[in-house]
């Protein structure tokens, strides 16, 4: 009978322990496949959360760009006016433009021209007055 309850207990450690064992191996097994899911799931949320940090990045550069658009408008529009004012104030002190002093500047070139034209066509039949001398 000892041999019977030692065997018996035995059978009872061994069949404890190949259960131990299986439960074990039933742990790694789920913890393999939950640990697979977790990083497959944690892989998708790191992609939504990268394309919505892309959206978000694109919206700004969006909005940088309207706002530059319109910086640039302002900046013309304020050195257009700017020009206008400056060149009404030069025109009341009576300070030529530029354009102006080329146009002038053209017009006593052509007129010298005509000058020079007109000197050499009477040559030498004009001959300078006498000088009267003095007595």
């Amino acid at each position: 009978m000892v041999t019977k309850k030692t065997r018996k207990l035995q059978n009872d450690v061994m069949d404890s322990a190949h259960k131990i064992w299986l439960a074990g191996l039933g742990a790694l097994a789920v913890g393999q496949e939950e640990g697979t899911k977790l990083f497959k799931n944690l892989v998708e949320k790191g992609q939504d959360f990268e394309n919505a940090g892309k959206e978000q990045v694109e919206k700004a550069k969006g909005t940088v760009a309207g706002v530059k658009t319109v910086a640039e408008s302002y900046w013309e529009t304020f050195e257009r006016t700017l020009d206008e004012k400056v060149t009404a104030v030069v025109h009341r002190l009576g300070v030529p433009t530029k354009d102006e002093i080329e146009t002038l500047t053209k017009k006593v070139e052509d007129l010298t021209s005509s000058i020079d034209k007109l000197r050499k066509a009477e040559g030498p039949a004009r001959k300078a007055p006498a000088a009267k001398s003095a007595k």
